[in-house]
């Protein structure tokens, strides 16, 4: 059968054939996409204003007190800051940009954002609850741990191909 001809449809009605094979996946494909960039749109808006008033209420001078330039220091401090404030991963590489403007290292914001998705402090108790105490505290600091560890490697690797350092 060709792509132009005739098909029948398990309802039993004849229906034409799209010109291109997958064409109603792909428009059905565009709208479910659509619909979750939709549904997203307000937490991002969200977390731009959030970093507008951070960047209000902190100036960029309190970023080289509290990062120092340190790979091992910068990378607890940013899985620490991400394991508490914890999100999806859109809004992390938000954040993260504006961190990176403002001169924090890139081993922080790698480590804040695996934290970020992979530990959450403030959903502890309720993990605990269903997974279990025991459970819920080893993976949560194994999360912590492999996400400084991701995030060395992670900078070694950039910096060796020429990335920012």
């Amino acid at each position: 059968m060709k792509d132009s001809e005739a098909k029948m449809s398990p309802g039993g009605k004849v229906r034409a054939q799209a010109g291109r094979p997958g064409g109603g996946e792909l428009l059905q494909a565009v709208r479910k996409a659509a619909k979750q960039f939709k549904s997203l749109l307000p937490v991002l808006c969200g977390v731009v204003l959030l970093i507008g008033l951070l960047r209000a209420a902190f100036p960029p001078s309190i970023f080289g007190s509290v990062f120092r330039g340190d790979p091992l220091f910068d990378s607890l401090i940013g899985a620490g800051i991400g394991s508490i404030l914890t999100g999806n991963p859109v809004n992390s590489y938000v954040i993260s940009e504006q961190l990176l403007e403002n001169g924090v290292s890139l081993f922080a914001i790698a480590a804040f954002i695996v934290s970020w998705v992979t530990v959450g402090i403030v959903q502890l108790p309720a993990e605990a609850m269903t997974l279990g105490t025991r459970f819920a505290l080893l993976r949560n600091a194994l999360s912590f741990i492999i996400a400084i560890i991701i995030a060395l490697i992670t900078v070694v690797l950039v910096s060796s191909i020429g990335g920012p350092a």
